[in-house]
């Protein structure tokens, strides 16, 4: 017999999700808004004209680059989240799914300030757990549907 789903064993997925969005999604993008605005007034106390996407302000493309990266990977991430939490193990997911987000944490701190003197060695301990993670959920999924 083929069990009835509950939507009330998601709220760990939910809150993955949420916590996801405004702790790391919204805090990049305000720590994009602050740093132009902060390196727009350095620049203008040096009688200089700040250009953000032409620039090529090192601090500027790191930071922009930091918050690009979360969007690229938030897609495959919450769509295997969401898959993995309904078809396989809401409970899993969630603990799955905080993991990730703690380890997507460290990824503005490994690329540093300066985009030309980043280590890709570095972002990758944040990198590949990532998508060994994502990897894990969507294969997971697949197996539990397939079997």
């Amino acid at each position: 017999m083929k069990e009835i789903f509950d939507p009330s064993s998601l709220g760990g997925p939910v809150l993955v999700t949420v916590f996801y969005f405004l702790l790391w999604y919204y805090l990049l993008v305000i720590l994009q808004r602050g740093t132009k605005y902060r390196l727009k007034k350095d620049y203008e106390s040096q009688g200089k004209v700040f250009d953000r996407y032409f620039g090529q302000n090192e601090e500027m493309l790191s930071v922009d680059r930091a918050g690009i990266n979360t969007q690229e990977q938030m897609v495959p991430f919450l769509v295997a989240l969401w898959l993995h939490a309904i078809f396989v193990s809401s409970v899993n997911a969630t603990w799955i799914g905080v993991v990730y987000v703690l380890l997507r944490a460290f990824y503005p701190l490994l690329l540093g300030k300066s985009v030309s003197r980043m280590q890709p060695k570095r972002v990758y301990w944040v990198t590949l757990p990532c998508y060994l993670i994502v990897f894990y959920l969507f294969g997971s999924t697949v197996w539990a549907v397939l079997m």
